[in-house]
């Protein structure tokens, strides 16, 4: 490996050397300031090398990784991420577990497995980024130890992925008997030259089954039932995570995937794709609207935005549009997701118990904590899609990509599930403007420090989503530039 190869993939090396350090630290002294700021000094480090990254030409790293503009990205992405999470985390940690060290650790080595499968091209690389990513995540969700329910959601997220991640490894298995290469590029182009003898049903079953497990990653319909479940349970910096940061890596590598193996030429696995993408869609969105946990509906919201993305596989008459319009989306969607769950966390940080992420507890938010509600106020516009927000844009986007490709089911479905998913969208909104409030509730879980940090992140989180939503000129052009 030459110093352009590690140029290349600093920012995985930052990271990995970051976590060393912290677990020995840990190890010789305990100290919760200590490891939060060597935490934030590790994040700030792996984003910045993004940038001596970046200037280097696409370039395979070893047969398992490929250092491109799209994988310096969406690491300096998730790298941001994990400063808001650690932030979030701050206060949230102090009244949850006795030895919190552990859960910032943790936090690195997902975001660590996430980064990995940004790079990755090739079977092995995506096992380990994914393996590493959710096994760090069965812990964070678990951590707490002074309630039951996040123990119970970290068992059910134990259970169902470690099912969903061996039926994804056999499925790639038997593909690998009959193609002998777990490169994705190789793989799609052995495929594609086996001989017309060739027994295909196997071939059906490890597609079915890879699909499959990474279906349940994104919690597509039929594989969605673990996701309320588990968002309800883990602490809600760890929640916001694992819908913006998780979701995306994974959607980044089956994109990829897609991409590299040319796997748009089978019709079999588009009308898949499609089916998952309408049920999704339809589902998720119908199975908020009989939540009134905040949680919960956006768990079911979730699946029902993997769902619009799942459209962007189905579109191969214009792939330019259809990778751009995903690349926005999930940019979207994370800074989105992080401003979601970032107020429920501060909303909970003071809780030593079980969240109350219930819709009577946000009853009159607005005139108790207006800058905590308008960042909610705003999110939930950006995840319905209203005008000026960074949503709208983004399935603007995604809407136009399927018109491009005349895919008319899918674009009913996505305007059938968009319309209900504005009717709850609006149903929390209008909770909190409510000026019959409850008292009770709302000096319950309201008992908030607005230090520095928090008032920081609120205003950033509000200032993109905006900014996305009223300017996005400039990062739709660098998308086209680096496809």
């Amino acid at each position: 490996m030459t110093a352009s190869d590690l140029q290349a993939v600093l920012p995985l090396i930052v990271l990995a050397a970051g976590a060393t350090i912290l677990m020995l630290q840990i190890s010789l002294r305990r100290d919760l300031p200590l490891t939060i700021t060597l935490t934030l000094l590790t994040f700030a480090l792996a984003a910045l090398s993004c940038i001596p990254a970046h200037d280097m030409t696409t370039r395979q790293v070893t047969p398992l990784l490929q250092a491109d503009t799209l994988a310096i990205l969406f690491s300096a992405l998730f790298c941001i991420a994990g400063i808001i999470t650690t932030l979030l985390s701050m206060d949230y940690m102090k009244h949850r577990g006795d030895e919190p060290e552990e859960y910032f650790l943790l936090l690195i080595l997902s975001t660590l497995g996430a980064c990995i499968l940004t790079y990755s091209v090739h079977v092995a690389s995506l096992l380990l980024g994914m393996e590493l990513m959710s096994v760090a995540l069965y812990a964070l969700v678990a951590y707490p130890d002074r309630s039951i329910l996040p123990l119970e959601a970290a068992s059910k997220y134990l259970v169902l992925s470690a099912a969903a991640s061996a039926t994804t490894l056999f499925g790639f298995g038997l593909l690998y008997a009959y193609t002998g290469t777990l490169e994705f590029s190789e793989l799609g182009n052995r495929l594609a030259t086996l001989p017309a003898a060739t027994n295909t049903s196997i071939l059906v079953v490890a597609i079915v089954m890879c699909l499959g497990g990474l279906g349940f990653k994104l919690s597509l319909v039929p594989f969605h039932m673990w996701t309320p479940d588990v968002y309800q349970g883990a602490p809600s910096p760890v929640t916001g995570f694992l819908a913006s940061v998780s979701k995306a890596a994974i959607f980044l590598v089956l994109l990829r995937w897609f991409i590299e193996g040319n796997l748009f030429q089978y019709a079999v696995l588009l009308e898949a794709t499609a089916l998952l993408a309408i049920l999704s869609m339809l589902v998720g969105n119908f199975l908020a609207l009989q939540q009134s946990n905040i949680k919960r509906i956006l768990a079911y919201s979730s699946v029902a935005h993997m769902g619009y993305l799942l459209i962007i596989l189905n579109v191969n008459d214009n792939r330019a549009l259809a990778s751009e319009a995903a690349l926005y989306y999930l940019i979207a969607y994370t800074v989105t997701s992080l401003a979601a769950f970032g107020l429920l966390s501060l909303l909970s940080a003071h809780q030593a118990t079980d969240e109350n992420a219930e819709l009577n507890t946000i009853n009159g938010l607005f005139w108790q904590h207006p800058l905590l509600a308008g960042l909610l106020f705003i999110a939930l516009l950006s995840l319905a899609g209203i005008p000026l927000t960074a949503g709208f844009i983004a399935k603007f986007y995604i809407f136009s990509a399927a018109v491009s490709g005349y895919h008319w089911l899918l674009l009913g479905s996505l305007i059938i599930g968009s319309g209900i998913g504005i009717y709850y969208y609006l149903r929390v909104i209008f909770t909190m403007l409510n000026h019959e409030d409850s008292p009770a509730a709302i000096n319950e879980t309201t008992a908030i420090q607005n230090g520095v940090s928090v008032k920081f992140i609120s205003f950033i989180l509000i200032g993109a989503i905006l900014i996305l939503g009223i300017a996005p000129q400039p990062l739709i052009e660098y998308l086209q530039s680096i496809l």
